[in-house]
This record gives C-alpha cells, structure tokens and sequence, in this order.
C-alpha cells in the first residue's frame, strides 16, 4: 500500500457563515431603520409643537440626516475594515471596543478618535432610545410626557427617562458580557418587528379621518408594500435557517423572492378588484393654505377603526409570524453564543 494522502483540510462551515451572514443582515437593517425611530419621529414631532406648515423643512431634516448617518455608518464600516485587516482581529469581531482597540494597535492617535466617536455615539443612542421609551410609555399610560414640561409637571415622564438610561448602562457593565453578540441580536429583533410597526404605519397613513389631505399617494403605498415584502422575507430565512441549520440559504432565498413576487402580484389584482367594487377612499379636495392649516381631530372624536375581515386575518397572522420569528432569533442568538 502507497502512502496515505493528506486529507484537505475544511475552509469552515459555510452554512453557518450563510446563516451568520442573514442575521447579519437583519441586523444591519434594524439599526438602521429601527422601529421605535417611527415612534421617536412622531412623538418629537408633537414635542417640538411642529405643524403641517413646516412639514417641508421636517422632511429636509430628515432625508439629510439619514444620508449623513448612512455615510457615517460606511465610514465606520471602513475603518473597522482598516483596523482588522491583516491581522489576528480579521473574522472575529467582538464589540465595538474590539474594534478601537485593533485601531488603537495601527495608531494610537486613530484608536483614541475612534475611542472618542464611539462614545459619542453611544449617548446619543442611549438618549434617543430611552426617550422613544418614554415617549411611547407616556402615550400607553396617558402620563405627561413632553420635554418642554418641567420636571414637577412630568415626574413620572423624567424618572422613566432616567431609568431606563441606568438599565442600559447596568447592563453594558455586566461582566463578561457578550456586548458584540447583544448588539447583533437586539438589532436583529428590531429588523424582525420593524414589518409589524411598519404596518401599523401604513394603516396609519392611510387614515383620511387621521391624516385628512396628508394621506399616502398609491405610489408611495407601493413602495412601502414592498418594503415591508422584503422585510417579512429576511425574516422568513431567519427563521427557516434557524429550523433547519442545513438548509441551503441561496436557493431558500431565490425560492422566497419567487413567492414575494408572486404574492405582491396576486395582492394587487386583488386591491384593484376590490377597488373597483368597494368604495374610493375620498382624500378631502384642500387649498395649499387649507391644507397647511389643517389638524387632527382630537382622538376622543375619531371614530373607531373597522377592520375588515381579511384585513384582521392579515394582522393576525403577522402577529403570530413576529411572535415565533422572535422566539427563534432568540434561540439562534443562543447558539451562535455558544459556538
């Protein structure tokens, strides 16, 4: 018998990387379109006194804020690249500080800028999180909740706040914690649940009693369909990937666009069919002046929503989809923590 060849050694498991790779993914998009950044925009809307008269400037705010966080998230993204690359560091990211610190080897100057930026950041967030938090609670329970009251006027509204800032930085401070791993998968919960708020949105937006004359055009409708589409398919191979941990991702994903697709043609044959035998939704015919002057009726005179029938169903079963898609990012945070 010749010599034995050499078994070749395996590059890795590609199927965990793929697996890695979509809650990655999910990730980078709930961080970057998080749901309670709906919730923060509207209620500093409100706590800003804005009216639909400036709507214009609100929008420039925000599509120029959005393009300088995207530029800035890039650039980050770059230098972590820079930091990492060559070096023991490279493929196995930790945390932030991780990051600051393979910087840090290059250049100190760099590792302490960087050190600088990541602590700016960090309170901004924690700021604007917690506040989301405050907000949305002060709405739950009717509490005031306004930072142009006074502490005496909105107890309960500043000691939330303040709570909340406290667990945040309690639990950064746990040691031994997998900070890294936190961050990935509390983005990732909130790339899942941002499908459910964003519908809520659209719903919203689609209210003629709420909005009036500021109600969404069809296209815009159309884009924010698909969006959510795309949103309930990242979701989907999360949770298919988390079931089966063997399941091929490119095919499972070419598969799930397939059923995207067709479910976004077969739900607008049937909009237009409805919206041939249903009534129109009436948008109120406004002057420019009228329509810049017009508010929302106090929520004591709306009237109560009617869902209809497929439309309950819908919502019902999106809810049970978040539900066990959320329990499944949960078991797969688990795992890759222990791997």
């Amino acid at each position: 018998m010749g010599p034995r060849r050499p078994r070749p050694r395996r590059a890795g498991r590609p199927g965990r990387r793929h697996q890695r790779g979509v809650l990655l993914i999910i990730a980078v998009v709930g961080t970057t379109v998080a749901p309670w950044q709906l919730f923060f925009q509207q209620s500093n809307v409100i706590d800003k006194r804005i009216t639909p008269r400036f709507i214009g400037y609100e929008r420039a705010d925000t599509v120029i804020g959005s393009l300088v966080v995207v530029a800035g998230a890039a650039a980050l993204v770059m230098i972590a690249d820079f930091a990492a690359r060559g070096t023991a560091a490279h493929g196995h990211f930790t945390d932030a500080a991780g990051v600051a610190d393979a910087l840090g080897r290059r250049d100190p100057v760099l590792g302490v800028m960087f050190a600088i930026v990541l602590l700016d950041a960090s309170i901004i967030g924690a700021a604007a999180v917690t506040l989301a938090t405050s907000y949305a609670f002060g709405d739950v329970f009717n509490l005031r909740h306004s930072l142009h009251r006074r502490f005496g006027e909105a107890k309960r509204f500043y000691a939330s706040y303040s709570l909340l800032v406290l667990i945040a930085a309690a639990v950064v401070l746990i040691p031994g914690a997998p900070l890294g791993l936190i961050t990935e998968a509390v983005q990732a919960l909130a790339g899942l649940l941002l499908p459910s708020a964003s519908v809520f949105l659209l719903l919203l937006c689609n209210d003629t009693e709420v909005l009036g004359p500021w109600v969404n055009p069809r296209w815009l409708n159309v884009v924010a369909t698909v969006i959510i589409a795309v949103l309930l398919m990242l979701s989907g191979t999360l949770m298919a990937t988390t079931l089966f941990p063997r399941v091929n991702v490119t095919r499972l994903t070419i598969w799930l666009a397939a059923v995207l697709v067709t479910g976004l043609i077969a739900t607008a044959v049937g909009l237009r069919l409805t919206r041939r035998r249903g009534p129109v939704r009436e948008v109120p015919a406004m002057s420019p002046a009228e329509k810049l002057a017009w508010r929302m009726p106090p929520l004591a005179l709306l009237q109560p929503v009617r869902w209809s029938a497929g439309t309950r169903l819908g919502m019902t079963a999106l809810r049970g989809y978040l539900i066990l898609s959320a329990l499944l990012l949960l078991v797969k945070a688990v795992r890759l923590g222990g791997s």
